[in-house]
């Protein structure tokens, strides 16, 4: 008897908004921006692409290409996936490293 494998795919396990939302905060934590663009594409398969290229009036394969983590989306395309989905774009300041106190 042989067993059947696939490959895993992150978006069959996000079947909550606080799995997704967990999902994308580590996903986007080192600011890659490939990573956030490969993030958005897991959550948009989960939540589904068809919905998406219909919220954003972007085509489903203009999406694929740019969610996959390979392509370089335009920043107004990330903005837009983002809304779609529920979520806003929001910068913070970094965490400055503390001072060693004198001893």
């Amino acid at each position: 008897m042989t067993i059947e494998t696939r490959e895993f795919d992150a978006a069959r396990y996000l079947e909550t908004d606080e799995a997704i939302e967990e999902y994308l905060a580590v996903a986007s934590a080192e600011g890659d921006p490939k990573q956030i663009a490969l993030a958005l594409g897991v959550i948009a398969r989960a939540r589904g692409m068809s919905d998406l290229s219909r919220a954003t009036g972007l085509p489903r394969q203009s999406l694929y290409k740019a969610l996959s983590g390979e392509g370089n989306p335009e920043f107004g395309t990330i903005t837009r996936v983002a809304d779609a989905l529920g979520f806003k774009i929001s910068l913070v300041a970094k965490a400055l490293p503390t001072e060693p106190q004198d001893a």
